[in-house]
């Protein structure tokens, strides 16, 4: 019995393998049809640079929620989570730094503003957690519930308004580009990836996260501390809210409550469409790190369409949600299949 659930929860396993591939493919797929559509724009530098400053935020999300999917739960608070980081840190720098004050006394106020956004961000994912695996609610209305709880949080502490007038060194740092090219965030995304991805293909906690999604009770009876998996894994993924939520910050030079409002349907259909499996216990941060790529290319691409309203655009990605969800389904039923044969 034991064999069966180590080949599922291995990410160097045949199947996810094969599903890399296939997001490759898709992700390449796009890539020439955008091209070929609109060559002189879509192929442009400016494009090119205008997207790599746009996914990096709902991205690391992305990566969270898909963690916690993993484990066989959801984080639906992610948005609220990033937003009450953000505007935590953006008050901190209003309050303690003042205008035209030299990068010296800046640079100390602004490290200690993003310690107190990740603070919040581990607090907000332990609220979730500990709901979901002491009080054992259910990870869609506990998370549900702290993204509304968050959200309340932050519209009452800044009575709705966003909270702007930051430090001018903050936007600077967070939105610097190598070569003019590869904007910061791009490679703060790529380091939250790689380690993410590290740890649950590395570590004892990774392989306890996709044994827990698999099979909690299996999980149980093998010694596993599933409410510490559970704990954790919430923490981690507020963690990375909080993260993606200053690099917002940066982006836009202010923190509101309803930043990001799309980003949770987005964030599912990246886990989703990467491949990882809403019942729990498999997939991987590759497949999502290609997830996010082909979703931000076909955005691109779709907002070039003057043709396409921008109010559709829900619309769009619901029916892609749900065309994910069946093809996932579908490729599920054919691996039952074989292992049945």
């Amino acid at each position: 019995m034991a064999n069966p659930v180590r080949k599922r929860v291995l990410p160097s396993s045949v199947p996810k393998d094969r599903n890399a591939i296939r997001l490759l493919i898709v992700l390449f797929a796009v890539l020439a049809v955008m091209s070929a559509a609109k060559p002189s724009t879509y192929l442009s530098i400016a494009n090119f640079n205008s997207m790599m400053r746009q996914f990096p935020d709902y991205g690391i999300m992305a990566i969270g929620v898909s963690l916690t999917m993993i484990t066989g739960g959801i984080d639906l608070a992610v948005v609220g989570t990033a937003n009450l980081s953000s505007i935590v840190a953006a008050k901190f720098l209003i309050a303690f730094v003042p205008r035209g004050a030299p990068a010296s006394q800046v640079v100390p106020m602004l490290i200690a503003a993003v310690l107190l956004a990740l603070a919040t961000g581990a607090l907000c994912g332990a609220f979730s957690g500990f709901s979901i695996a002491q009080l054992r609610i259910s990870p869609i209305l506990a998370t549900l519930g702290a993204q509304l709880i968050f959200t309340g949080i932050a519209i009452v502490t800044t009575e709705g308004k966003p909270q702007s007038r930051l430090p001018l060194l903050y936007s600077k740092i967070g939105n610097a580009a190598l070569f003019h090219l590869l904007p910061l965030p791009v490679f703060i995304f790529a380091a939250v990836a790689i380690l993410i991805g590290l740890v649950l293909a590395k570590t004892r906690f990774g392989f306890q996260a996709y044994m827990v999604g698999t099979n909690s009770k299996a999980a149980y009876f093998a010694g596993l501390s599933i409410k510490s998996v559970l704990f954790r894994a919430y923490v981690i993924s507020g963690t990375l809210s909080s993260v993606a939520g200053l690099i917002l910050m940066a982006r836009v030079n202010s923190a509101k409550a309803d930043y990001g409002a799309p980003y949770t349907l987005q964030c599912i259909l990246i886990a989703v469409l990467g491949g990882i499996d809403p019942a729990g216990g498999f997939g991987t941060i590759r497949g999502v790190t290609l997830a996010v790529l082909i979703l931000q290319f076909l955005s691109s691409g779709i907002n070039m369409f003057e043709q396409v309203d921008v109010t559709y655009r829900d619309m769009i990605w619901g029916a892609v949600l749900i065309l994910a969800l069946i093809f996932a389904w579908i490729i599920q039923q054919r691996s039952k299949r074989r292992q049945n044969d």
